[in-house]
């Protein structure tokens, strides 16, 4: 198994250091415009080896997509990094030219990669490498709701003061500010969040989760790393071991949920062939509203990226 991860940057060296520490794959391929940055992060995780009892061989290259050729797993970190003041949207135009640019290298090399987007606007950054991909959907998604969620659930757990293994949530939507915690399918060990937290303190732990990447950007001057990393790990060990698991992604809907040409997180079975099955719940009107909302706000994106004409 050979995993490319593009962007040597905090969160793309952390994916790579988390998947190596799960030892998915026989070699990783860090991959940087910046010269010495990949192979220097690279060489350093790669000496951790023999401490953290590891064999996945850790290799760093500047811009040369070669050295990627016959990857399984493509993951795209690649990107202006979101600062203070910032919105996502302040993001597109730089970072869909460089999500392009990528995308249509790395294929060049693996035509049959699953393709995994970290890169910000999220959403709208997985539909630009879905255009340049030119491959099936089901193999081109974006990370998105596993991160959303396990913001989400440690702020449950935190409330509680309980382990954050025991909590079971799940979140839709765009991944920003118009995401969709839903609390009705929010769990502790099987216990529903409304046996356990007022309506005030569940409605503040929503909004705390949607304000949870701005307020990290706020504290650090940059986006997050450390947790988008392992959420893309966690990813690719469903991929890599085939383990149809369940969790909401930035997946392409053709008509599920009642929405077509568009990515959005929503639940999927992930497995070795990508994206197997989109799951539809049962969503109240309310929940229903909210979800539209989030659409609209990642369609204005689209558009956005539409009018670039880049594709």
């Amino acid at each position: 198994m050979k995993i490319t991860v593009i962007g040597a940057g905090n969160v793309g060296a952390t994916c790579a250091n988390v998947i190596a520490h799960k030892a998915l794959a026989n070699q990783i391929v860090l991959v940087d415009v910046k010269p010495g940055l990949a192979e220097g992060k690279a060489l350093d995780m790669w000496q951790t080896a023999p401490v953290n009892i590891f064999d996945t061989r850790i290799i760093g290259v500047t811009n040369d997509y070669l050295a990627t050729k016959g990857s399984e797993i493509i993951i795209i970190t690649s990107g202006v990094p979101r600062k203070p003041g910032m919105s996502r949207d302040d993001l597109i135009a730089t970072n869909a030219k460089i999500v392009k640019e990528v995308t249509e290298k790395a294929v060049r090399y693996s035509p049959d990669a699953v393709i995994i987007v970290v890169s910000n606007p999220l959403d709208v950054m997985t539909y630009a490498a879905y255009l340049a991909a030119n491959k099936h959907h089901s193999k081109v998604f974006g990370m998105a709701g596993i991160l959303d969620a396990a913001r989400y659930k440690s702020f449950i757990a935190e409330i509680l003061d309980t382990s954050p293994r025991d909590v079971q949530a799940l979140l839709l939507g765009g991944h920003g500010d118009t995401m969709v915690p839903l609390p009705r399918y929010t769990s502790v060990s099987g216990i529903p969040i409304s046996q356990l937290l007022n309506q005030d303190e569940v409605e503040k732990i929503v909004e705390k989760t949607r304000q949870g990447g701005g307020d990290l950007v706020k504290l650090i001057g940059t986006s997050a790393w450390y947790a988008p990393g392992a959420a893309v790990a966690l990813m690719v060990e469903a991929i890599v071991h085939d383990q149809h698991r369940i969790f909401s992604i930035c997946a392409y809907l053709n008509g599920e949920y009642g929405f077509r040409d568009i990515y959005l997180g929503v639940p999927v079975k992930l497995g070795r062939k990508g994206v197997e099955e989109v799951i539809e719940i049962e969503l109240d009107k309310d929940e229903k509203k909210l979800l539209n909302d989030s659409a609209n706000a990642v369609r204005d994106l689209m558009k956005t990226l539409d009018e670039m004409k880049l594709f």
